[in-house]
């Protein structure tokens, strides 16, 4: 580790939340999140309205990192963005931002995985946090990913299992959405499932392989036992909505479990961390807790705040990359489409 006082400013602009953080050696100093409440008339984000409110955005919220930070922009040692995954448009511009930045202050640029990112968020230097050993497994759980994932070291990563179709938090907003839920649904369902009976409804869980997830199906099952119940009752969703969200949670949940539970079978790994936004999910998070006393297994769950899309995330990234001079060219292109091992 160097001894070197190095501040990273890390930008995140992915999807539809702007996100600026400084770290300090591994510590967060600030991290500046601008989410983007438009899109809830939509049902989900516009890609278009999403790089509009980013460029609005990202000028304020990199000016309030940097002085919650307690430095000015010429402490900076290097600029930290995310290339990709994500939408392009949002992406370019944090991309766009970030070049202009490093050349303005002449520093390196550092590029990010963003779902590695999620992943190295475990390794931010915080008090009563702790930090998995290599090798770990890590279920990654967001809106456009359900993966798990071997961790060799900081940046050798192998996908072990993935879903061959839809992604976990897609499966939950989906869900929200037949429910008549407002957008993101995701949060909701959680919300109103610890209010209800996870066992009031069955669903059926699909059939796919050992590490593999698929949520299509289920989602296909819900709307049909919502539309079948409320054909029959037309206040179904109403006089039940605790009893659905549980149900619903419950079952998505059971599957998450089911693989990790597969993955230590066959791997033999027992340190398990999970990274994305549905890592913020309370009941994933309560099993993964009962798992260490019923498996043995030794489990990381993230800070609330470094679940869902943030820039402490990018900049731990990039300190790790900077530790390693892993710099980027400043030809580098924004990339929608970005597996977790590249």
């Amino acid at each position: 580790m160097s001894s070197e006082n190095i501040y990273i400013l890390g930008i995140e602009s992915s999807c539809d939340d702007t996100s600026a953080s400084v770290i300090y050696n591994g510590k967060v100093l600030s991290n500046v999140v601008a989410n983007q409440e438009v899109h809830a008339k939509y049902g989900g984000v516009v890609p278009e309205l999403a790089s509009r409110a980013h460029q609005q955005n990202i000028v304020p919220v990199v000016q309030q990192a940097i002085e919650q930070a307690g430095i000015t922009k010429n402490d900076l040692n290097s600029i930290a963005f995310t290339r990709g995954p994500g939408l392009m448009g949002s992406l370019l511009v944090g991309t766009s931002f970030a070049k202009s930045l490093a050349l303005g202050l002449n520093i390196p640029l550092i590029d990010v995985n963003h779902m590695q990112a999620h992943i190295l968020a475990h390794f931010i230097d915080e008090e009563g946090s702790r930090i998995p050993p290599f090798p770990f497994v890590c279920l990654t759980i967001s809106g456009g990913h359900t993966q798990i994932v071997k961790i060799t070291n900081h940046f050798e990563m192998e996908i072990l299992g993935e879903t061959i179709d839809d992604a976990v938090g897609e499966a939950f907003d989906k869900s929200a959405k037949i429910l008549g839920l407002p957008y993101p649904g995701g949060p909701l369902i959680d919300k109103y499932a610890q209010l209800g009976n996870p066992k009031a409804f069955k669903f059926t869980k699909p059939k796919v392989g050992d590490l593999e997830f698929s949520f299509s199906g289920l989602k296909t099952g819900i709307l049909y036992f919502i539309q079948k119940n409320v054909k029959e009752n037309p206040n179904f969703i109403k006089e039940n909505l605790n009893d659905i969200c549980a149900s619903i949670q419950y079952t998505i949940i059971e599957i998450l479990m089911d693989k990790l539970k597969n993955t230590v079978k066959q791997t033999g790994f027992k340190h398990i961390a999970i990274a994305g936004g549905v890592s913020a999910n309370s009941e994933i998070r309560k099993r993964l807790t009962l798992a260490e006393k019923h498996w043995g297994w030794t489990t990381y769950i993230p800070k609330f705040e470094y679940t869902t899309d943030n820039a402490a995330m990018i900049a731990i990234a990039g300190y790790l990359k900077y530790l390693n001079n892993d710099y980027s060219d400043i030809s580098v292109t924004a990339k929608a489409r970005l597996k977790v091992t590249e």
